[in-house]
C-alpha cells in the first residue's frame, strides 16, 4: 500500500497543469497547452545534464570502488564464511536437537514401562519412525535387570520410511556395557555425545550416538538409550559448507577427535580457517579457505566497474527517454489500485452479508437474547461469528484466523459455510469440529489455522454443550450467584493443523438470565500507544462493572459497553488485530417435574410466575395440571422416575390477523402416547354412563385454543396454545 501511495503522490506532482480553473477561456487553453510544450523541452534538457553529470559522478565512483574493492571483497568472504558456518552450525544443532529429543522421548516411555519389556520394543519403534534420517536407536538395560536376561538391548533400526526392523541386539558377543556411550548415561544425568565408532549391530555404520539415562522410581539409572546419527549424514549437511570450489571443511568431537575428516591440503598454499561451537554437543565445524580462493576476482575487478558504469548509463539513459512512459504505467498502476479498492469494498460488503446483523434475531422467541458485532483491523477480516436455531437448539460459533486481509477472510468464509452446512445434519460439538477441521486440513497449502469456539445450547433444558479449538475461554455471567468468570474449557488444538486430532467437548448448564460473552484476542490483545495490552484482568474487571452500573445489562448494552471501554484504553492507537464479540443470554422459562402427582400444585406457583394476564391464570393453570396429570399417568404407567419438562414461551404472531399468543409444550420421555387421538368424552351421559377417562383432555382442548401432539426424537411433546 505504501508503494500505491508514492505512486499517486508522483502522478499529481507531475500533471499540475492538467486541471483547468472554471471559467476558462480558448486562449488560456492555448496558453496552458504552450507552458507544458516548455516544460516538456525543459524536462528534456534537463535529462541531458542529468546524464552528463551522472556520467562524471559514475566514473568517480568507479575510481573509488576500484581501490576499495580489495578491501571490501576480503571483507565481504569473510563474513560469507562466517555466516555458511553458522547456517551449518544451526542445521547441525536442529539434527542432533532432534536426536536429542528423540532419546529423552524413548526415555520417558521406557520408564513408564519398565516392567513391561515387550512395549520397550514398541516404544523404540514408535520413536525411530518420527525420526527424519534414516538411523537406529535402542534402550539397553544394567546387565540382569530382566531375570534370566543377562544382556537386553532393545533396538529399532530405521531403513526407510516403510522398513524399521526392531529386534534385541544385546548378547555375550555385543557387550554394550563397555561401550561409551552406555557408560555415558552412568556419568551424565542428561542426553550426552560419545566420539566416534563403528555400530556393527544396530546402523551397522561409523555413527557417533548421543545417550540419555532412564531412572527407575528410587532415581537409579536402570538402563541408558542410544539414538545414533551416521558420519555420512554429518557429512552431507556440512556438504554446502564448500562455499568456494576449493575449500574445506571438518567436525571435531569437543575431546578433538575427527567426526568429519580434514582432506589433503597442498603444501605451500595459505588458508583462512573460521571456526564455529556447535553449542548442543560442543562439537567444532571448521571451514578452511585458500587465500587465492578470496581474491580471484580481484583480477576481474576492471573489467566488471567498467560493465557497472555502463549499464548504469544505460538504465539512466532508458529512465529519461522513457520516463513519460513509465508516468503513463504508474496512472496506469493508480487506476488499478482504485479498481482493487472498490474489489476490496465489495468483498467487505460481501463479507459483512454473511454474518448475523439483524438483532434482535429471532422475532418469535422471547427465551434467546443475542447480540454480536464484528470490528475488522483491514478492510476485510479472519474473525466470524453465526449462529441459527434448529430443531429449539442455538448453534453458535466464534472463530479467529490466522492471518488478516484476503486470505484470512477466504478462510472465514469457508468456515461459515462449513458450520452452517455441518450443523445441519450434525449436533455434537466435538463431532462438528472435527469435520469442519478435516475439511480445513485439506489442501492447506497456505499452512492457516483457525481459533474456534463452537456450542449447542438446548433451548428446552437450558444445557450448553460446546468444543472449544484453541479459542479463548468465554466468560460466563451467571445472574443467580452474580459471578463473572472465565470457564474452564479444555483448549485442544486450533483448527487446519492436525486432520486426526481428537477434539473433546465440554457441558455447562445454564439458569434463567444466564450470559454467555466470547471473544476473540482482538480484545485482550488490544495495545495502547505505550503497547499496554488490555489484557484478562481488565476485561473481566470491565464485564463485572456493566453488570453492576447497568440495570439490564443486556448483549447488546454489554457488548457496547465493552467496545466503548477498549476504545478508551487504546486512546486513538492503529488496531492491529480484527476484534470480534458475541454475547447470549439464555432467558428460558422452563420447570422440570419428577413423574410424581405430587408435583402437580408446583405448576401454580410457575405459572404466577410467567407474568401472563390475570384472568388468564386460572384456565391455563387447570389446563395445565390436566395435561401434566395426564402425561404422568399414561406416559410413565410403570416408571416411577421419569420427568415432565413444561416450557413457557411468548410470541408474536405477525400478518393480517396479527396477535400475541403463549405456548405451553409438555415434553416427556415415557411410551407413545397421542392424548388427542383419545375419543371425546360424551358430556351429555350421566357419570354412571360415562366411560371412565377422556373428560381431561377434552377440558384442556376445550381452554386452549390449540393443542398439538408429536413424537420427536423419542420423546411426547404435546403443545399447548392461548391467543392473548
Amino acid at each position: 500500500m505504501q508503494i500505491i501511495c508514492i505512486c499517486q503522490k508522483k502522478v499529481v506532482i507531475l500533471q499540475p497543469h492538467y486541471k483547468l480553473p472554471k471559467n476558462t477561456t480558448m486562449k488560456n487553453t492555448k496558453n496552458s497547452t504552450n507552458a507544458k510544450t516548455n516544460a516538456k523541452t525543459r524536462s528534456r534538457h534537463a535529462g541531458i545534464w542529468i546524464m552528463i553529470v551522472a556520467a562524471v559522478v559514475l566514473e568517480a565512483i568507479s575510481c573509488t570502488m576500484y581501490f576499495t574493492s580489495r578491501a571490501a571483497i576480503r571483507h565481504e568472504a569473510e563474513q560469507r564464511a562466517k555466516t555458511e558456518l553458522r547456517k551449518a552450525e544451526l542445521e547441525i544443532e536442529l539434527h542432533t536437537i532432534e536426536m536429542e529429543t528423540a532419546a529423552k522421548t524413548l526415555a520417558k516411555l521406557t520408564e513408564k514401562h519398565l516392567d513391561h519389556p515387550d512395549s520397550i520394543f514398541a516404544d523404540t519403534r514408535l520413536t525411530v519412525s518420527t525420526l527424519r534420517a534414516n538411523t537406529s536407536l535402542a534402550v539397553a538395560f544394567v546387565p540382569d535387570f530382566f531375570h534370566g536376561l543377562r544382556f537386553y538391548e532393545a533396538c529399532s533400526s530405521k531403513f526407510s520410511q516403510d522398513s524399521i526392523y526392531t529386534r534385541n541386539i544385546g548378547s555375550a558377543d555385543h557387550d554394550y556395557t563397555q561401550m561409551e556411550w552406555y557408560q555415558n548415561g552412568f556419568v551424565h544425568d542428561s542426553c550426552w555425545w560419545c566420539d566416534p565408532y563403528l555400530d556393527d549391530s544396530g546402523s551397522q555404520t561409523f555413527v557417533v550416538s548421543c545417550s540419555c539415562p532412564v531412572k527407575n522410581a528410587k532415581g537409579e539409572t536402570v538402563a541408558v538409550v542410544c539414538v545414533d546419527m551416521s558420519l555420512s549424514d554429518l557429512k552431507n549437511i556440512s556438504e554446502y559448507l564448500q562455499v568456494y570450489p576449493n575449500s574445506y571443511y571438518t567436525i571435531r568431537s569437543s575431546a578433538g577427535t575427527e567426526i568429519v575428516p580434514v582432506p589433503d591440503t597442498v603444501p605451500g598454499r595459505k588458508y583462512n580457517i573460521y571456526q564455529e561451537e556447535i553449542d548442543a554437543t560442543g562439537w567444532h565445524i571448521e571451514v578452511i579457505i585458500p587465500e587465492e580462493e578470496l581474491f580471484r576476482d580481484l583480477n576481474h575487478i576492471g573489467k566488471i566497474v567498467g560493465i557497472l558504469m555502463l549499464l548504469g548509463l544505460i538504465v539512466l539513459a532508458l529512465i529519461v527517454v522513457y520516463s513519460t512512459r513509465t508516468t503513463q504505467k504508474m496512472i496506469a498502476f493508480a487506476e488499478k489500485n482504485q479498481r482493487m479498492e472498490g474489489e476490496l469494498e465489495v468483498a467487505q460488503t460481501i463479507q459483512k452479508a454473511m454474518l448475523p446483523k439483524v438483532f434482535p434475531p429471532f422475532f418469535d422467541r422471547r427465551d434467546l437474547n443475542i447480540f454480536g458485532m464484528v470490528d475488522p483491523a483491514k478492510e476485510v477480516g479472519g474473525d466470524l461469528y453465526d449462529f441459527y436455531v434448529r430443531h429449539n437448539k442455538l448453534f453458535f460459533c466464534v472463530g479467529d484466523v490466522s492471518g488478516k486481509g484476503v486470505p484470512a477472510a477466504l478462510v472465514m468464509a469457508t468456515t461459515r459455510s462449513l458450520f452452517r452446512s455441518i450443523t445441519a445434519h450434525e449436533e455434537e460439538p466435538s463431532a462438528i469440529v472435527h469435520k469442519i477441521n478435516c475439511a480445513l486440513c485439506d489442501q492447506n497449502d497456505q499452512n492457516m489455522f483457525l481459533t474456534l469456539f463452537l456450542g449447542v445450547l438446548d433451548c428446552r433444558t437450558g444445557e450448553l454443550a460446546f468444543c472449544n479449538a484453541g479459542h479463548n475461554a468465554p466468560v460466563s455471567i451467571q445472574s443467580s450467584e452474580f459471578s463473572v468468570q472465565s470457564l474452564e474449557v479444555k483448549a485442544n488444538l486450533p483448527l487446519g493443523i492436525e486432520p486426526e486430532f481428537v477434539f473433546q467437548a465440554q457441558k455447562l448448564p445454564m439458569s434463567k438470565n444466564d450470559l454467555l460473552f466470547i471473544y476473540t484476542d482482538g480484545l485482550t490483545e488490544a495495545e495502547n500507544k505505550r503497547h499496554e495490552q488490555y489484557g484478562d484482568e481488565r476485561m473481566l474487571r470491565a464485564i463485572g462493572n456493566c453488570r453492576l452500573q447497568i440495570a439490564d445489562c443486556s448483549p447488546r448494552k454489554l457488548i457496547e459497553a465493552m467496545k466503548a471501554d477498549v476504545t478508551r484504553f487504546v486512546d486513538g492507537a492503529q488496531q492491529s488485530d480484527d476484534l470480534t464479540m458475541l454475547a447470549i443470554r439464555y432467558q428460558q422459562d422452563a420447570i422440570i417435574m419428577r413423574n410424581d402427582i405430587q408435583q402437580i400444585p408446583t405448576l401454580a406457583e410457575w405459572i404466577d410466575s410467567l407474568g401472563i394476564p390475570e384472568e388468564l391464570n386460572m384456565p391455563v393453570n387447570l389446563a395445565l395440571e390436566e395435561a401434566v396429570s395426564n402425561v404422568m399417568l399414561y406416559a410413565y404407567p410403570e416408571v416411577k422416575n421419569g420427568q415432565v419438562l413444561v416450557e413457557f414461551v411468548r410470541s408474536q404472531i405477525a400478518g393480517e390477523q396479527a396477535h400475541e399468543q403463549i405456548i405451553f409444550t409438555i415434553t416427556d420421555s415415557g411410551i407413545p402416547f397421542d392424548p388427542t387421538q383419545q375419543p371425546p368424552a360424551d358430556t351429555s351421559l350421566s357419570v354412571e354412563e360415562r366411560a371412565i377417562g377422556g373428560l381431561g383432555i377434552h377440558l384442556v382442548m376445550q381452554l386452549m385454543d390449540e393443542v398439538k401432539y408429536e413424537r420427536v426424537e423419542d420423546k411426547n411433546v404435546l403443545t399447548l396454545v392461548k391467543k392473548l
